[in-house]
Protein backbone atom coordinates (compact mmCIF):
# COMPACT_ATOMS: atom_id res chain seq x y z
CA UNK A 1 0.00 0.00 0.00
CA UNK A 2 1.78 3.28 -1.06
CA UNK A 3 -1.07 5.25 1.15
CA UNK A 4 0.10 8.15 3.24
CA UNK A 5 0.08 7.63 6.42
CA UNK A 6 0.05 10.16 9.38
CA UNK A 7 0.74 10.44 13.03
CA UNK A 8 -2.86 9.71 14.64
CA UNK A 9 -2.58 13.77 15.88
CA UNK A 10 -2.20 15.02 12.44
CA UNK A 11 -5.08 12.47 10.74
CA UNK A 12 -7.63 13.62 13.99
CA UNK A 13 -6.15 17.78 13.30
CA UNK A 14 -7.20 17.41 9.31
CA UNK A 15 -10.53 15.79 10.25
CA UNK A 16 -11.12 18.35 12.27
CA UNK A 17 -10.06 21.12 9.88
CA UNK A 18 -11.97 19.74 6.55
CA UNK A 19 -14.21 17.17 7.66
CA UNK A 20 -17.74 18.27 8.60
CA UNK A 21 -18.00 19.04 12.67
CA UNK A 22 -21.46 16.99 13.05
CA UNK A 23 -20.25 14.13 11.23
CA UNK A 24 -19.40 12.70 14.78
CA UNK A 25 -16.37 10.04 15.33
CA UNK A 26 -16.52 6.69 17.63
CA UNK A 27 -14.94 7.71 21.27
CA UNK A 28 -13.89 11.52 20.55
CA UNK A 29 -12.29 11.64 23.22
CA UNK A 30 -9.75 9.24 21.93
CA UNK A 31 -10.60 7.64 19.09
CA UNK A 32 -9.04 4.69 17.55
CA UNK A 33 -7.22 4.78 13.92
CA UNK A 34 -7.52 1.72 12.03
CA UNK A 35 -5.66 0.79 9.29
CA UNK A 36 -6.73 -2.95 8.48
CA UNK A 37 -9.22 -5.72 9.32
CA UNK A 38 -9.45 -9.07 8.74
CA UNK A 39 -12.62 -11.31 9.74
CA UNK A 40 -14.16 -9.95 12.98
CA UNK A 41 -11.01 -8.12 14.24
CA UNK A 42 -9.73 -4.32 13.18
CA UNK A 43 -6.06 -3.20 13.86
CA UNK A 44 -5.09 0.20 14.76
CA UNK A 45 -2.11 1.73 13.75
CA UNK A 46 0.33 0.38 16.37
CA UNK A 47 -1.03 -3.50 15.16
CA UNK A 48 -3.54 -3.81 18.54
CA UNK A 49 -6.68 -5.83 17.60
CA UNK A 50 -9.69 -5.22 18.37
CA UNK A 51 -12.50 -7.43 18.49
CA UNK A 52 -15.24 -5.85 16.53
CA UNK A 53 -18.88 -6.75 17.95
CA UNK A 54 -20.70 -3.89 15.63
CA UNK A 55 -20.24 -3.89 12.54
CA UNK A 56 -23.08 -5.15 10.46
CA UNK A 57 -21.59 -4.40 7.22
CA UNK A 58 -18.60 -6.39 6.89
CA UNK A 59 -21.50 -9.02 7.10
CA UNK A 60 -19.16 -12.12 6.02
CA UNK A 61 -15.99 -10.53 7.61
CA UNK A 62 -13.93 -7.76 7.22
CA UNK A 63 -12.15 -7.60 3.77
CA UNK A 64 -13.70 -11.18 2.92
CA UNK A 65 -11.31 -12.44 0.36
CA UNK A 66 -13.90 -13.98 -2.06
CA UNK A 67 -15.56 -10.90 -1.91
CA UNK A 68 -12.01 -8.43 -2.81
CA UNK A 69 -11.31 -11.25 -5.67
CA UNK A 70 -14.51 -10.50 -7.29
CA UNK A 71 -14.77 -6.98 -7.47
CA UNK A 72 -11.29 -6.58 -8.41
CA UNK A 73 -11.35 -9.03 -10.84
CA UNK A 74 -14.67 -7.19 -12.54
CA UNK A 75 -13.55 -4.05 -12.54
CA UNK A 76 -10.28 -5.57 -14.15
CA UNK A 77 -13.09 -6.08 -17.13
CA UNK A 78 -15.78 -3.44 -17.02
CA UNK A 79 -17.36 -1.27 -14.99
CA UNK A 80 -20.35 0.47 -16.32
CA UNK A 81 -24.07 1.63 -15.80
CA UNK A 82 -27.33 -0.29 -16.30
CA UNK A 83 -28.15 1.03 -19.37
CA UNK A 84 -25.66 -1.83 -21.42
CA UNK A 85 -26.89 -5.26 -21.11
CA UNK A 86 -24.62 -6.84 -19.02
CA UNK A 87 -25.25 -10.81 -17.08
CA UNK A 88 -24.30 -9.56 -13.66
CA UNK A 89 -27.37 -7.85 -13.05
CA UNK A 90 -29.85 -10.11 -14.20
CA UNK A 91 -27.67 -13.17 -12.13
CA UNK A 92 -27.64 -10.96 -9.25
CA UNK A 93 -31.53 -10.17 -9.18
CA UNK A 94 -32.17 -14.03 -9.72
CA UNK A 95 -29.97 -14.99 -7.07
CA UNK A 96 -31.70 -12.25 -4.66
CA UNK A 97 -35.18 -13.07 -5.42
CA UNK A 98 -34.53 -16.70 -4.96
CA UNK A 99 -34.15 -15.94 -1.32
CA UNK A 100 -37.82 -14.10 -0.81
CA UNK A 101 -41.46 -14.81 -1.67
CA UNK A 102 -42.51 -15.85 -5.42
CA UNK A 103 -44.46 -11.81 -5.05
CA UNK A 104 -41.56 -9.85 -4.33
CA UNK A 105 -40.01 -10.54 -7.72
CA UNK A 106 -38.72 -7.04 -9.11
CA UNK A 107 -35.53 -5.17 -7.93
CA UNK A 108 -34.08 -1.96 -8.32
CA UNK A 109 -29.99 -1.44 -7.50
CA UNK A 110 -29.39 1.38 -5.70
CA UNK A 111 -26.11 2.97 -3.44
CA UNK A 112 -27.11 2.89 0.16
CA UNK A 113 -29.86 2.09 2.45
CA UNK A 114 -30.94 5.85 2.29
CA UNK A 115 -31.07 6.10 -0.92
CA UNK A 116 -33.29 2.27 -1.45
CA UNK A 117 -35.99 3.64 1.53
CA UNK A 118 -36.19 7.01 -0.44
CA UNK A 119 -37.01 5.09 -3.48
CA UNK A 120 -39.41 2.89 -1.36
CA UNK A 121 -41.76 5.93 -0.40
CA UNK A 122 -41.31 6.66 -4.20
CA UNK A 123 -43.22 3.63 -5.28
CA UNK A 124 -45.47 3.55 -2.38
CA UNK A 125 -46.74 7.17 -3.29
CA UNK A 126 -47.00 6.58 -6.78
CA UNK A 127 -48.49 3.10 -6.48
CA UNK A 128 -51.31 4.63 -3.94
CA UNK A 129 -51.67 7.82 -5.28
CA UNK A 130 -51.92 8.70 -1.13
CA UNK A 131 -49.42 10.99 0.73
CA UNK A 132 -49.54 9.60 4.72
CA UNK A 133 -46.69 7.83 5.82
CA UNK A 134 -46.99 5.60 8.95
CA UNK A 135 -43.74 4.82 10.92
CA UNK A 136 -42.97 3.44 14.45
CA UNK A 137 -41.69 5.64 17.42
CA UNK A 138 -37.71 5.40 17.50
CA UNK A 139 -37.34 4.04 14.26
CA UNK A 140 -34.28 4.92 11.92
CA UNK A 141 -34.72 4.90 8.18
CA UNK A 142 -31.45 6.98 7.00
CA UNK A 143 -30.11 10.17 6.35
CA UNK A 144 -31.70 12.03 3.19
CA UNK A 145 -34.32 14.74 3.77
CA UNK A 146 -37.23 12.29 3.38
CA UNK A 147 -36.11 9.96 5.87
CA UNK A 148 -34.90 12.33 8.32
CA UNK A 149 -38.89 13.07 8.26
CA UNK A 150 -39.60 9.26 9.02
CA UNK A 151 -37.10 8.67 11.53
CA UNK A 152 -38.49 9.95 15.26
CA UNK A 153 -34.49 8.10 16.22
CA UNK A 154 -33.57 11.48 14.27
CA UNK A 155 -36.11 14.16 14.47
CA UNK A 156 -36.67 13.50 18.12
CA UNK A 157 -32.85 15.29 18.66
CA UNK A 158 -33.39 18.65 17.04
CA UNK A 159 -35.03 20.77 19.42
CA UNK A 160 -36.33 22.84 16.36
CA UNK A 161 -37.87 20.39 13.84
CA UNK A 162 -41.25 19.76 13.35
CA UNK A 163 -42.99 16.90 12.75
CA UNK A 164 -44.25 17.03 8.68
CA UNK A 165 -47.95 17.13 9.01
CA UNK A 166 -47.99 13.83 6.78
CA UNK A 167 -46.24 11.85 8.84
CA UNK A 168 -47.43 9.62 11.42
CA UNK A 169 -46.15 8.16 14.86
CA UNK A 170 -46.93 4.72 16.09
CA UNK A 171 -45.59 2.87 19.18
CA UNK A 172 -42.97 0.93 18.78
CA UNK A 173 -43.77 -2.46 19.69
CA UNK A 174 -41.59 -2.88 21.91
CA UNK A 175 -42.57 -5.59 24.88
CA UNK A 176 -39.85 -5.07 27.21
CA UNK A 177 -40.42 -0.66 28.12
CA UNK A 178 -43.33 -0.24 25.92
CA UNK A 179 -46.82 0.74 26.64
CA UNK A 180 -47.58 -2.88 26.07
CA UNK A 181 -45.91 -5.64 28.04
CA UNK A 182 -44.36 -8.68 28.12
CA UNK A 183 -47.51 -9.58 30.65
CA UNK A 184 -50.12 -8.61 27.91
CA UNK A 185 -52.41 -11.24 26.63
CA UNK A 186 -51.80 -9.77 23.18
CA UNK A 187 -49.74 -7.40 22.71
CA UNK A 188 -49.29 -7.55 18.94
CA UNK A 189 -52.88 -7.40 18.30
CA UNK A 190 -52.78 -4.43 21.16
CA UNK A 191 -50.02 -2.58 19.29
CA UNK A 192 -51.42 -2.88 15.48
CA UNK A 193 -54.81 -1.65 16.96
CA UNK A 194 -52.74 1.64 17.40
CA UNK A 195 -51.97 1.91 13.63
CA UNK A 196 -55.67 0.99 13.41
CA UNK A 197 -56.78 3.55 15.36
CA UNK A 198 -53.60 6.09 13.37
CA UNK A 199 -55.28 5.36 10.24
CA UNK A 200 -58.71 6.06 11.55
CA UNK A 201 -57.64 9.41 12.24
CA UNK A 202 -55.76 10.50 9.36
CA UNK A 203 -59.08 9.36 7.21
CA UNK A 204 -61.10 11.66 9.98
CA UNK A 205 -58.52 14.69 8.36
CA UNK A 206 -58.98 13.78 5.11
CA UNK A 207 -55.64 12.20 4.97
CA UNK A 208 -55.04 9.13 3.00
CA UNK A 209 -52.51 6.00 3.92
CA UNK A 210 -49.97 5.24 1.20
CA UNK A 211 -47.61 2.93 3.26
CA UNK A 212 -46.52 1.75 6.82
CA UNK A 213 -42.82 1.46 6.98
CA UNK A 214 -40.70 -0.73 9.51
CA UNK A 215 -37.24 -2.02 10.39
CA UNK A 216 -38.11 -5.49 10.57
CA UNK A 217 -36.34 -5.57 13.89
CA UNK A 218 -35.27 -2.04 15.35
CA UNK A 219 -31.67 -1.26 16.19
CA UNK A 220 -31.14 2.40 16.95
CA UNK A 221 -34.04 1.85 18.77
CA UNK A 222 -33.01 -0.67 20.99
CA UNK A 223 -32.89 -3.94 19.24
CA UNK A 224 -37.00 -4.76 19.75
CA UNK A 225 -37.75 -7.78 18.60
CA UNK A 226 -42.04 -7.06 17.28
CA UNK A 227 -44.17 -9.96 18.83
CA UNK A 228 -45.04 -12.19 15.97
CA UNK A 229 -48.11 -11.56 14.29
CA UNK A 230 -48.19 -7.64 14.73
CA UNK A 231 -46.69 -7.43 11.08
CA UNK A 232 -49.62 -9.74 9.82
CA UNK A 233 -52.26 -7.60 11.48
CA UNK A 234 -50.73 -4.11 10.41
CA UNK A 235 -50.47 -5.01 7.33
CA UNK A 236 -54.25 -5.92 6.77
CA UNK A 237 -54.81 -2.40 8.24
CA UNK A 238 -52.82 -0.52 5.91
CA UNK A 239 -53.92 -2.80 2.92
CA UNK A 240 -57.43 -2.22 3.39
CA UNK A 241 -56.69 1.56 3.32
CA UNK A 242 -55.13 1.51 0.35
CA UNK A 243 -51.47 1.55 1.44
CA UNK A 244 -48.92 -0.87 1.35
CA UNK A 245 -46.23 -2.46 3.21
CA UNK A 246 -42.47 -1.81 3.63
CA UNK A 247 -39.77 -4.08 6.22
CA UNK A 248 -36.75 -2.38 6.13
CA UNK A 249 -34.08 -4.57 6.62
CA UNK A 250 -31.34 -2.71 6.12
CA UNK A 251 -29.72 -3.64 9.06
CA UNK A 252 -30.53 -7.11 9.70
CA UNK A 253 -31.27 -9.18 6.71
CA UNK A 254 -28.94 -11.44 4.79
CA UNK A 255 -29.08 -14.43 7.57
CA UNK A 256 -28.41 -12.60 10.79
CA UNK A 257 -30.86 -13.67 12.27
CA UNK A 258 -30.08 -17.60 12.23
CA UNK A 259 -33.30 -19.28 11.63
CA UNK A 260 -34.61 -17.06 8.40
CA UNK A 261 -32.87 -14.96 5.65
CA UNK A 262 -35.06 -11.90 6.33
CA UNK A 263 -35.79 -10.94 9.94
CA UNK A 264 -39.51 -10.43 8.26
CA UNK A 265 -39.91 -14.04 7.47
CA UNK A 266 -39.27 -14.11 11.76
CA UNK A 267 -43.38 -13.10 11.75
CA UNK A 268 -44.43 -16.74 10.18
CA UNK A 269 -44.63 -17.71 6.39
CA UNK A 270 -48.31 -15.73 6.37
CA UNK A 271 -46.28 -12.10 5.86
CA UNK A 272 -44.89 -10.97 2.81
CA UNK A 273 -44.24 -7.05 2.60
CA UNK A 274 -45.01 -5.18 -0.51
CA UNK A 275 -41.50 -4.06 -0.77
CA UNK A 276 -37.91 -4.76 0.79
CA UNK A 277 -34.91 -2.44 1.34
CA UNK A 278 -32.01 -3.70 1.63
CA UNK A 279 -28.25 -1.98 2.34
CA UNK A 280 -25.32 -2.84 4.64
CA UNK A 281 -24.46 -6.00 4.45
CA UNK A 282 -25.54 -6.65 1.11
CA UNK A 283 -21.70 -5.53 -0.36
CA UNK A 284 -20.12 -6.05 3.27
CA UNK A 285 -18.44 -2.62 2.65
CA UNK A 286 -18.86 -1.98 -0.74
CA UNK A 287 -21.66 0.65 -1.33
CA UNK A 288 -24.80 -1.07 -2.83
CA UNK A 289 -28.41 -1.41 -1.57
CA UNK A 290 -31.43 -3.08 -3.39
CA UNK A 291 -35.15 -2.58 -3.72
CA UNK A 292 -37.37 -5.51 -4.06
CA UNK A 293 -41.42 -5.14 -4.84
CA UNK A 294 -44.10 -6.66 -6.48
CA UNK A 295 -45.02 -6.29 -10.54
CA UNK A 296 -47.86 -4.16 -9.51
CA UNK A 297 -46.06 -1.81 -7.74
CA UNK A 298 -43.29 -1.62 -10.25
CA UNK A 299 -45.81 -1.16 -13.36
CA UNK A 300 -47.52 1.52 -10.95
CA UNK A 301 -43.87 3.43 -10.75
CA UNK A 302 -43.54 2.47 -14.83
CA UNK A 303 -46.88 4.63 -15.59
CA UNK A 304 -45.74 8.23 -13.91
CA UNK A 305 -43.90 8.43 -17.69
CA UNK A 306 -40.65 9.23 -15.89
CA UNK A 307 -37.71 6.87 -16.45
CA UNK A 308 -35.86 5.50 -13.43
CA UNK A 309 -31.69 5.78 -13.73
CA UNK A 310 -29.21 5.48 -11.61
CA UNK A 311 -25.59 6.38 -12.24
CA UNK A 312 -24.22 3.65 -10.11
CA UNK A 313 -26.94 1.07 -9.52
CA UNK A 314 -26.40 -2.34 -10.00
CA UNK A 315 -23.31 -1.61 -11.92
CA UNK A 316 -21.14 -4.72 -12.84
CA UNK A 317 -18.72 -4.40 -9.96
CA UNK A 318 -21.52 -4.07 -7.72
CA UNK A 319 -23.35 -7.20 -8.62
CA UNK A 320 -20.35 -9.60 -8.67
CA UNK A 321 -19.15 -8.03 -5.18
CA UNK A 322 -23.21 -8.82 -4.06
CA UNK A 323 -23.18 -12.32 -5.72
CA UNK A 324 -19.87 -13.03 -3.92
CA UNK A 325 -21.20 -12.00 -0.34
CA UNK A 326 -24.36 -14.64 -1.55
CA UNK A 327 -21.53 -17.35 -1.98
CA UNK A 328 -19.34 -16.96 1.29
CA UNK A 329 -23.16 -16.95 3.38
CA UNK A 330 -23.84 -20.46 1.51
CA UNK A 331 -20.29 -21.60 1.50
CA UNK A 332 -19.52 -20.86 5.01
CA UNK A 333 -22.70 -21.65 6.56
CA UNK A 334 -22.82 -18.27 8.07
CA UNK A 335 -26.56 -18.35 8.15
CA UNK A 336 -25.87 -21.33 10.31
CA UNK A 337 -23.07 -20.01 12.48
CA UNK A 338 -25.50 -16.61 13.14
CA UNK A 339 -28.13 -18.88 14.82
CA UNK A 340 -25.61 -21.33 16.62
CA UNK A 341 -23.11 -18.64 17.98
CA UNK A 342 -26.08 -16.53 18.80
CA UNK A 343 -28.17 -18.59 21.12
CA UNK A 344 -25.01 -19.35 22.75
CA UNK A 345 -23.97 -15.38 23.03
CA UNK A 346 -27.76 -15.29 24.28
CA UNK A 347 -28.22 -17.91 26.67
CA UNK A 348 -24.18 -16.26 27.82
CA UNK A 349 -26.23 -12.82 28.87
CA UNK A 350 -28.98 -14.64 30.28
CA UNK A 351 -26.52 -16.36 33.16
CA UNK A 352 -25.25 -12.46 33.61
CA UNK A 353 -29.26 -11.30 34.04
CA UNK A 354 -29.02 -13.84 36.84
CA UNK A 355 -25.89 -12.50 38.53
CA UNK A 356 -26.40 -9.06 37.42
CA UNK A 357 -28.90 -6.98 38.82
CA UNK A 358 -28.16 -4.02 36.42
CA UNK A 359 -29.38 -6.26 33.69
CA UNK A 360 -32.81 -5.88 32.31
CA UNK A 361 -33.62 -7.74 29.55
CA UNK A 362 -31.39 -9.84 26.68
CA UNK A 363 -33.33 -9.94 23.55
CA UNK A 364 -32.26 -11.00 19.90
CA UNK A 365 -32.77 -13.40 17.34
CA UNK A 366 -29.18 -14.93 15.62
CA UNK A 367 -26.20 -12.50 15.93
CA UNK A 368 -28.40 -9.58 16.43
CA UNK A 369 -29.04 -8.87 20.48
CA UNK A 370 -29.54 -6.32 22.78
CA UNK A 371 -28.59 -6.19 26.57
CA UNK A 372 -30.56 -3.24 28.67
CA UNK A 373 -29.03 -1.94 31.46
CA UNK A 374 -31.45 -0.61 34.13
CA UNK A 375 -31.13 1.18 37.78
CA UNK A 376 -34.50 -0.20 38.40
CA UNK A 377 -35.98 -3.68 36.97
CA UNK A 378 -39.19 -2.78 37.97
CA UNK A 379 -39.62 0.93 37.09
CA UNK A 380 -37.05 0.04 34.11
CA UNK A 381 -34.56 3.50 34.55
CA UNK A 382 -32.22 3.21 32.37
CA UNK A 383 -29.01 2.90 33.37
CA UNK A 384 -27.55 4.86 30.35
CA UNK A 385 -24.53 6.48 31.92
CA UNK A 386 -23.56 2.71 33.25
CA UNK A 387 -24.08 1.71 29.26
CA UNK A 388 -21.23 4.14 28.32
CA UNK A 389 -18.92 3.03 31.11
CA UNK A 390 -19.53 -0.52 29.96
CA UNK A 391 -17.93 0.50 26.68
CA UNK A 392 -15.27 2.77 27.41
CA UNK A 393 -14.23 0.14 29.76
CA UNK A 394 -14.36 -2.58 27.04
CA UNK A 395 -12.58 -0.50 24.23
CA UNK A 396 -9.88 -0.22 26.86
CA UNK A 397 -9.99 -4.00 26.65
CA UNK A 398 -9.72 -3.94 22.84
CA UNK A 399 -13.31 -5.10 22.47
CA UNK A 400 -15.55 -2.36 20.22
CA UNK A 401 -19.46 -2.26 21.63
CA UNK A 402 -21.78 0.09 21.04
CA UNK A 403 -25.01 1.34 22.75
CA UNK A 404 -28.21 2.52 21.43
CA UNK A 405 -31.99 2.73 22.18
CA UNK A 406 -33.66 5.89 22.81
CA UNK A 407 -32.26 6.32 26.34
CA UNK A 408 -28.59 4.75 24.91
CA UNK A 409 -28.63 2.16 27.34
CA UNK A 410 -28.92 -0.78 25.49
CA UNK A 411 -25.46 -2.69 24.29
CA UNK A 412 -26.18 -3.89 20.96
CA UNK A 413 -24.39 -6.84 19.64
CA UNK A 414 -24.48 -7.22 15.50
CA UNK A 415 -20.71 -8.57 14.58
CA UNK A 416 -19.54 -9.77 11.55
CA UNK A 417 -21.11 -13.50 10.74
CA UNK A 418 -17.92 -15.10 11.22
CA UNK A 419 -18.26 -14.31 15.10
CA UNK A 420 -17.65 -17.28 17.01
CA UNK A 421 -17.82 -19.10 20.13
CA UNK A 422 -15.03 -18.08 21.81
CA UNK A 423 -16.05 -14.41 20.77
CA UNK A 424 -18.65 -14.62 22.44
CA UNK A 425 -17.08 -16.46 25.72
CA UNK A 426 -14.32 -13.59 25.48
CA UNK A 427 -16.69 -10.40 25.52
CA UNK A 428 -19.27 -11.56 27.86
CA UNK A 429 -16.65 -12.36 30.13
CA UNK A 430 -15.15 -8.80 30.13
CA UNK A 431 -18.69 -7.75 30.28
CA UNK A 432 -19.47 -9.47 33.79
CA UNK A 433 -16.58 -8.27 35.31
CA UNK A 434 -17.05 -4.79 34.68
CA UNK A 435 -20.78 -5.21 35.60
CA UNK A 436 -19.43 -6.78 38.97
CA UNK A 437 -16.92 -3.97 39.51
CA UNK A 438 -19.66 -1.40 39.02
CA UNK A 439 -22.21 -2.89 41.05
CA UNK A 440 -19.56 -3.54 43.94
CA UNK A 441 -19.14 0.75 43.45
CA UNK A 442 -22.90 0.96 43.66
CA UNK A 443 -23.27 -1.18 46.99
CA UNK A 444 -25.16 -3.50 44.95
CA UNK A 445 -25.94 -7.44 45.07
CA UNK A 446 -27.41 -9.58 43.04
CA UNK A 447 -29.75 -11.19 45.41
CA UNK A 448 -31.28 -8.98 47.07
CA UNK A 449 -30.83 -5.46 45.34
CA UNK A 450 -32.96 -4.67 41.94
CA UNK A 451 -32.47 -0.75 42.11
CA UNK A 452 -29.49 1.52 41.53
CA UNK A 453 -31.64 4.49 40.97
CA UNK A 454 -30.87 5.92 44.73
CA UNK A 455 -27.40 5.43 44.30
CA UNK A 456 -25.16 7.98 42.19
CA UNK A 457 -22.29 8.81 40.38
CA UNK A 458 -20.29 12.35 39.06
CA UNK A 459 -20.14 13.63 35.31
CA UNK A 460 -19.71 10.89 32.22
CA UNK A 461 -19.33 14.07 29.76
CA UNK A 462 -19.97 11.79 26.46
CA UNK A 463 -20.94 8.79 25.08
CA UNK A 464 -19.09 7.19 22.27
CA UNK A 465 -20.54 8.83 20.11
CA UNK A 466 -19.77 12.16 21.44
CA UNK A 467 -23.18 12.72 23.06
CA UNK A 468 -23.68 14.71 26.54
CA UNK A 469 -24.67 13.32 29.26
CA UNK A 470 -25.67 15.13 32.57
CA UNK A 471 -25.69 12.36 35.06
CA UNK A 472 -23.49 9.10 35.49
CA UNK A 473 -20.42 7.19 36.42
CA UNK A 474 -17.51 9.19 36.06
CA UNK A 475 -14.64 7.27 34.10
CA UNK A 476 -11.59 6.98 35.18
CA UNK A 477 -9.35 7.97 31.95
CA UNK A 478 -6.11 7.78 34.26
CA UNK A 479 -6.51 4.38 34.50
CA UNK A 480 -5.36 1.86 31.53
CA UNK A 481 -8.06 -0.40 33.16
CA UNK A 482 -10.55 2.16 33.76
CA UNK A 483 -10.94 1.27 36.92
CA UNK A 484 -13.00 3.78 39.61
CA UNK A 485 -10.99 4.80 42.29
CA UNK A 486 -13.03 2.45 45.59
CA UNK A 487 -13.42 6.32 47.22
CA UNK A 488 -15.18 7.80 44.31
CA UNK A 489 -17.08 4.95 42.85
CA UNK A 490 -20.76 5.78 44.72
CA UNK A 491 -23.47 7.18 43.03
CA UNK A 492 -25.62 10.03 43.43
CA UNK A 493 -28.58 11.01 41.94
Amino acid sequence: MSAERFEKKKTMDLRKKHIGPSCKIFFSHDPIKIVQAKGQYMYDEKGQRYLDCINNVAHVGHCHPDVVKAGAQQMELLNTNSRFLHDNLVLYAQRLQATLPDKLAVCYFVNSGSEANDLALRLAWQYTGHKDIITLDNAYHGHVSSLIDISPYKFHQSSDAEQNQYVHVAPSPDVYRGKYRGEHPDPATAYADEVKDMIQRVHKKGGKIAAFIAESLQSCGGQVIPPQGYFQQVAQHVREAGGIFIADEVQVGFGRVGTHFWAFQLQGEDFVPDIVTMGKPIGNGHPMSCVVTTKEVAEAFMSSGMEYFNTFGGNPVSCAIGMAVLDVIVKEDLQGNALRVGRYLTNLLEKQKEKHPLVGDIRGRGLFVGLELVKDRLKLTPATAEAQEVIYRLKEQHILLSADGPHRNVLKFKPPMCFTTEDADLVVDKIHHILTELEEALGLKSHNALSVENESSKKLPTDENGHQYQSGLAHNRGSSQGVLDKQTKRLKT
